[in-house]
């Protein structure tokens, strides 16, 4: 099993559904219905989860399976982009940083993009320094 401590920048839709606890199939499903949860594809036509989907998937999951909630209401939570408790930690599982805000000002965005890929410049560092 992979150690899936290590932070990413993106993750396979199996290591997405090993975090979450959610099968893969329920993800797709998930895809279908609520429009804020669209992961990127590769060029292969593969899924590819950030971080932000990630929070996301735990997000509709505590609405639906501990809160009870139905689709259109969890629907009705995410597009609001209400705060919800959450009974998950997503520290515990993977270290995330926290993407509380759907609205991201272009500033802001760039900010976190310059901050991936300096992640990313380190991740990638370590590597050669092992090889």
């Amino acid at each position: 099993m992979k150690d899936l401590s290590i932070k990413k920048l993106y993750y396979s839709i199996s290591e997405v559904s090993k975090i979450t606890e959610v099968e893969q199939y329920v993800l797709r499903y998930w895809e279908t219905e609520f429009e804020e949860l669209n992961p990127q594809k590769n060029r292969a036509g593969n899924r590819i989860y950030t971080n932000k989907d990630i929070q996301l998937i735990l997000k509709i999951k505590t609405l639906l399976r501990d809160k009870k909630y139905t689709i259109e209401g969890a629907k009705k939570i995410v597009g609001a982009s209400e705060p919800v408790a959450e009974s998950v930690s997503v520290q515990k599982v993977v270290s995330l940083p926290d993407f509380s805000e759907n609205i991201v000002e272009p500033r802001k965005e760039k900010i976190s993009l310059n901050k991936d890929l300096a992640e990313l410049k380190e991740v990638l560092e370590m590597l050669l320094t092992r090889l």
